[in-house]
């Protein structure tokens, strides 16, 4: 039987008390359940495994060296993913530096709006499509694609499923900035997933940019 979230934060509390007055094996019992959530988050961010496990080490560690300023004001969870991003960011600028020039400052028309190739909604991504290995390549493929901006917001909403508040904590941003990008990020992503209106994925045919909904 799962915990309930008010029931995983009182237990969530206890370790890190028990952490905070020298006990190291609460803090892997305290860490273990996010370790995937951890690497998942470091690789969107440098597209690399080698370099993703040296981030989710570097975040793990400062995690455990800093727990102690940790004041439950967030989910731990998000505190974790917020450490994880600033350590993947610096990394990045640390080899990439361009990389996080301001997406603000890219052009735009008159009222600040990205114009998408084509004007149908945002839909997500049927489950089910996702489990073809080809499709989720090609998913995949678009993310990356992505500006680091607009790929941060993508990923923490609509892959990982947290809240505009707890984004807006991880990002450092305004939850305007939030939707903002995330408005935009859809829409590249689907323009770079579908750039005709009236395609569809054809299972068993070779990748092409198509509409998988």
């Amino acid at each position: 039987m799962s915990m309930t979230e008010s029931q995983l934060r009182n237990n969530e509390a206890e370790l890190i008390k028990s952490v905070c007055a020298g006990e190291r094996e609460a803090f892997y019992e305290l860490v273990r359940p996010y370790e995937r959530m951890i690497y998942a988050t470091a690789i969107s961010v440098v597209k690399n495994p080698a370099d993703a496990e040296e981030v989710a080490q570097e975040a793990v560690l400062k995690a455990f060296s800093h727990i102690s300023a940790f004041r439950a004001e967030s989910k731990f969870s998000t505190w974790l993913v917020q450490i994880t991003y600033n350590e993947a960011r610096m990394k990045l600028r640390k080899v990439r530096p361009h990389l996080y020039e301001s997406i603000d400052d890219q052009q735009r028309d008159e009222e600040g709006e990205f114009w998408p190739r084509d004007y149908a909604d945002w839909r997500p991504i049927p489950s089910e499509l996702l489990e073809e290995n080809e499709i989720r390549q090609a998913v995949q493929d678009a993310i990356n694609s992505l500006s680091p901006g607009y790929r941060e917001v993508l990923i923490l909403r609509d892959v990982q499923r947290l809240s505009i508040k707890e984004t807006t904590t991880i990002l450092g941003i305004s939850e305007a900035s939030v939707k903002t990008r995330l408005h935009r990020a859809r829409l590249l992503l689907r323009d770079n997933l579908a750039p005709g209106i009236d395609g569809s994925w054809v299972k068993g045919q070779p990748y092409r940019k198509v509409r998988p909904w």
